[in-house]
């Protein structure tokens, strides 16, 4: 028994619940999960089910192609399909910061983490070691104003040679330009503090302490066009005073931004998220 994932999203209408769980029980599948939204703003219908049953790739590709022939058609339904046990291949980007790196990897290789990490690709040579300690291959790829373009097609070429699904830009400090957020729409995860854009720059921390503020916050998103305003994820925040020094900002900060990129990251990977209008709908 293998288990499949379906993600949809149509207008809603009348019978789409019952007209789903008729084809899965037909094609002798069993619902071991659902659940649904209703946008009623925008009249959109969303669901997500899995499914147990003998999905071989054979098997499974049928599935799709019957579901869209017999519903997806009818319903104006946008469907995407997964085998659970086919995890999706993420590819890390970093620069010098390791905090969030360390937390992935070590995530991952408990299996709490459900993906692949296939390689790591850095900007800096600084987290070499790392890599090498979780036996994963590293790229070094320099990035400066003149390279950029060269080395962001260096970046791609890796990408498609390990068949890779997703990104995660764990504390990466450069910009993606569309020559790849292009190729992974809704598929490249960024994480960064909540002051933006009250604090930006280089040093928000420092910032945010001379103002005195009393809360601390991270943002993980969908990378869009749009610097910082992709589909959000998970935000978390944490409460801080006068008490607090700057190095206390960037140490709850940092641990703030660990905890919410991971989540944001095992959401991913177990297929429960859905874009809409900039906006995602989170199956938990």
């Amino acid at each position: 028994m293998k288990r499949l994932v379906l993600l949809m999203h149509c207008p809603d209408k009348k019978g789409i619940i019952a007209a789903v769980t008729n084809f899965i029980h037909q094609k002798n599948g069993n619902i071991v999960y659902i659940d649904q939204y209703v946008d009623r703003v925008q009249g959109a219908f969303f669901m997500r089910v899995e499914v147990e049953g003998v999905f071989g790739l054979p098997s499974f590709e049928r599935f799709k192609l019957d579901f869209q022939k017999e519903l997806g058609i009818h319903f104006e339904m946008q469907c995407s399909f997964y085998l659970a046990d086919l995890l999706p291949k993420m590819a890390v980007f970093v620069s010098k910061y390791d905090h969030c790196l360390y937390d992935i990897l070590a995530q991952q290789r408990s299996g709490k983490l459900a993906c692949t990490i296939p390689f790591i690709i850095s900007n800096h040579n600084d987290l070499a070691s790392i890599a090498e300690q979780f036996s994963i291959p590293f790229y070094h790829i320099p990035v400066t104003k003149n390279t950029k373009e060269k080395a962001e097609l260096k970046q791609l070429e890796l990408l498609q040679k390990y068949e890779v699904n997703c990104i995660v830009l764990a504390r990466y400090m450069q910009i993606l330009s569309s020559r790849i957020i292009d190729v992974y729409p809704s598929k490249i995860i960024n994480i960064h503090h909540s002051f933006l854009p009250a604090f930006p720059g280089a040093k928000p921390y420092h910032s945010a302490f001379q103002r005195g503020v009393k809360i601390i916050g991270a943002t993980s998103h969908y990378v869009t066009e749009e610097l910082d305003a992709g589909p959000i994820i998970e935000q978390d925040i944490i409460r801080v005073s006068h008490s607090h020094e700057v190095k206390d900002f960037i140490s709850k900060g940092q641990e703030l931004e660990r905890v919410v990129l991971l989540r944001a990251l095992k959401l991913h990977c177990e297929r429960k998220i859905m874009t809409y209008n900039n906006k995602t709908i989170v199956f938990n």
